[in-house]
C-alpha cells in the first residue's frame, strides 16, 4: 500500500471511529442523566453499565481473533451496525424500559464499542509500512486524542440533547448519524483479507510484555472510573445542585481537554525517530498521577470550595492521565505482533474493559456507601498498583 493510500485509509478509519465515539459519549450521558432523573440510585445506575463493560471484555478477547480471521474493515463495520441496533432498542416507550432492558441494549453497545476501538487501533499498525513505524506513536496519539475529544463533545451533546430534544428524539438523531457513517464506510474503506490460519487457542497472550502492560492498563482505567463514571456526576447533581447541561458540560470539557493532551503527548514526553516512550515513561507519569486523587480527597475533606476544587483538580488530573493513557496506547501497538496485531490489541483492551467494569461497579458501591472522598482514595491505591505493574514489564530489546 502506498503512503498516500495508507493516509487516506487512516483518515477513513478515523472518521468512522469519530462518528461512533460521538454517539457512544452522547448515549452514555443520555442514559446516566435520564435514568437518574427517573429515580435510579447510584448503584442502579452503575448496574446499567454492567453488561456494557462485561461484554466489552468478552468482545476484546474474541474480537481480536475475529479481526485476524475476517479482516479489520469488516469488524469495524460490524461495530457500527451493532451500535445502530443498540440505539434502536432504546426508541421504545420509556415506560417499558426496565433496568434489565437497558442493560441488554448497553450490552450490545459494549460489543459495538470495543469492536470499533480494536479495529481502528489495530488498523494503524497494518497501514504503516515497516520503514515508517517511527510515526506510530504520533498516529496512535492523534487517533486516541481525537477520539476522546469527540467523546467529550458527545458527553456535552448528550446532556444538551436531553434538555432540548428529549430522550427518544436524541436517540433517533444518533441512529441516523451512524447509519450514514456505515453507508460511507462501505463506499470508502478497502476490504482487507483475514488470516484464516490463526487458531482460536491463540486468543490469550503468551507475551510477558503484553500481559504486564495489560495488568497496568486494568488498574489504570479502574482508578479513573472508580470516581469519574458514577460518583462524580451524581455528586455534582445531588450535592452541588448542578443541572444536566452543567454536569455534561464539565465532563465534556474535561474529556475534550484530555483528548487534546493525548494528541500532544509525543511532544510532552519527547519523541524522535530513534527515541520512544518505554516502561519507565509509564512509571514516571504514574507516580505523579497517583498523588492527585489523594490531594483532591484532602481538599474535599477540608471543604475547600468543592466546585472549584473539582474543576481545577480535574484539569491537572486529566493532563497526567491523558499522557499515561497515550503512552499505554502506543506501547500495546508497538509491542504487538504485526501479523496478528488485533489478537494482542484485543487481549489488552479486554483488560481495559475489565478495569472499566470493576471501576464502574466500585464507583456506584463506594459512593453509595462512603461518598466521593472514599472513591478518590481508592483511585490513588489503584494507580499505585498500575505503576507497579508497569515497572514489572520486561525491557524491550
Amino acid at each position: 500500500m502506498t503512503s498516500n493510500s495508507a493516509t487516506h485509509q487512516y483518515l477513513a478509519v478515523t472518521l468512522s471511529y469519530w462518528a461512533f465515539t460521538l454517539s457512544d459519549g452522547a448515549l452514555r450521558m443520555l442514559i446516566l442523566l435520564f435514568f437518574y432523573e427517573q429515580g435510579f440510585s447510584p448503584m442502579e445506575l452503575a448496574a446499567l453499565f454492567l453488561l456494557y463493560e462485561f461484554f466489552g471484555m468478552i468482545t476484546n478477547l474474541y474480537g481480536g481473533w475475529l479481526g485476524v480471521r475476517i479482516g479489520l474493515t469488516f469488524t469495524l463495520q460490524l461495530g457500527l451496525t451493532l451500535q445502530i441496533l443498540a440505539l434502536s432498542l432504546l426508541l421504545v416507550d420509556p415506560s417499558i424500559m426496565t433496568a434489565l432492558y437497558v442493560m441488554v441494549a448497553q450490552a450490545i453497545s459494549g460489543i459495538a464499542k470495543d469492536l470499533s476501538k480494536m479495529s481502528a487501533k489495530s488498523s494503524i499498525k497494518l497501514l504503516l509500512p515497516d520503514e515508517a513505524q517511527h510515526r506510530l506513536y504520533r498516529w496512535i496519539s492523534l487517533l486516541t486524542g481525537s477520539k476522546n475529544t469527540l467523546k467529550g463533545l458527545g458527553y456535552f451533546l448528550g446532556g444538551a440533547m436531553l434538555a432540548f430534544m428529549g430522550f427518544q428524539n436524541s436517540i433517533l438523531a444518533l441512529d441516523i448519524l451512524l447509519a450514514l457513517t456505515l453507508i460511507s464506510s462501505f463506499l470508502i474503506l478497502e476490504k482487507r483479507q483475514g488470516n484464516f490460519k490463526v487458531k482460536f487457542s491463540q486468543i490469550l497472550s503468551k507475551s510477558a510484555m503484553i500481559n504486564r502492560l495489560s495488568a497496568a492498563r486494568f488498574f489504570l482505567f479502574c482508578s479513573r472510573d472508580v470516581w469519574f463514571v458514577i460518583a462524580l456526576p451524581v455528586y455534582l447533581q445531588s450535592q452541588l445542585g448542578w443541572q444536566f447541561v452543567e454536569v455534561s458540560g464539565l465532563l465534556a470539557a474535561w474529556i475534550i481537554f484530555y483528548g487534546i493532551i493525548q494528541t500532544l503527548a509525543p511532544n510532552i514526553t519527547g519523541q524522535t525517530k530513534t527515541a520512544h516512550p518505554d516502561r519507565q515513561t509509564l512509571v514516571q507519569w504514574g507516580t505523579i498521577l497517583s498523588s492527585l486523587p489523594l490531594l483532591l480527597a484532602l481538599a474535599l475533606y477540608l471543604n475547600i470550595e468543592p466546585g472549584m476544587t473539582l474543576v481545577l483538580g480535574l484539569l491537572i488530573y486529566g493532563a497526567c492521565f491523558a499522557i499515561n493513557s497515550s503512552v499505554h496506547s502506543y506501547l500495546i501497538v508497538a509491542f504487538a505482533q504485526r501479523e496478528a496485531v488485533s489478537l494482542d490489541v484485543g487481549f489488552y483492551y479486554m483488560a481495559n474493559a475489565g478495569g472499566r467494569l470493576a471501576g464502574t461497579l466500585l464507583s456506584g458501591f463506594l459512593y453509595q456507601a462512603s461518598g466521593l472522598i472514599a472513591c478518590l482514595i481508592f483511585s490513588s491505591v489503584l494507580i499505585i498498583l498500575s505503576t507497579l505493574a508497569a515497572q514489572s514489564i520486561p525491557p524491550s530489546n
